[in-house]
């Protein structure tokens, strides 16, 4: 069965099979948070993006096939209540913004800016510092070289708008990072993969931005 991206907490995994990597959506916890497994099929090495909650159920997507990397798109503590469980079961790595890596309950290992690349075997993502939701929220950029852009942007831009912010300042900004550095540097089908909920595409957002700069939020 083709990918969907329609996933509910308690439910299976859906599988995204790209050319080089694979892509394993999985929703858990309270709050309906995405966990996204990344594994190169040229080297089975795998990274998590948000190791967000339930563990156990973290652990039985790895499988037992190694992880190398766990990625934290922000400090919220909604996206990283199975951190540190999930690092003591496996030894992978962990990869945060700086700003937002000091409230973790790990230490981050790699500290990752603007424009820096994290290995996934012989793939790579590309951080996007995207400021707004939290000072140290970033996105992460993979290009198929056989398809399209895959971007997993946490809880800074979804269906319908950017992620939530605190204030005028922060959503100025926060529109204005996605603006320049997600809307302006990649195509209308690329595949956006949130923090929650359903998936989307830059195409059925791009129309939306003059509305959402207009009731500013």
């Amino acid at each position: 069965m083709s990918y969907s991206g329609d996933t509910r907490v308690g439910g299976p995994a859906d599988l995204r099979d790209l050319s080089e990597l694979t892509i394993s959506k999985l929703a858990v916890g309270p709050m309906d948070n995405n966990a996204y497994l990344l594994r190169c099929k040229r080297t089975g090495e795998a990274v998590l993006i948000d190791a967000a909650n339930e563990a156990d159920r973290l652990l039985e997507l790895i499988d037992g096939n190694g992880l190398d990397r766990v990625i934290t798109t922000h400090q919220h503590q909604d996206h990283w209540q199975a951190l540190a469980e999930v690092v003591g079961a496996t030894s992978a790595r962990t990869v945060a913004h700086p700003i937002d890596g000091e409230v973790l309950p790990v230490s981050v290992d790699e500290p990752v800016e603007h424009g820096d690349r994290i290995p996934v075997g012989a793939c790579e993502l590309q951080v996007i510092h995207l400021r707004g939701h939290t000072p140290g929220s970033i996105a992460l950029r993979y290009d198929d070289p056989e398809g399209r852009t895959h971007l997993f942007t946490g809880d800074s831009l979804f269906p319908g708008g950017v992620g939530k912010t605190w204030g005028d300042a922060d959503f100025r900004q926060l529109l204005s990072d996605v603006e320049e550095r997600i809307f302006a540097e990649m195509d209308d089908d690329t595949w956006v993969y949130p923090g929650h909920g359903k998936d989307t595409t830059l195409g059925a957002e791009r129309g939306q931005l003059p509305q959402w700069r207009e009731r500013g939020w």
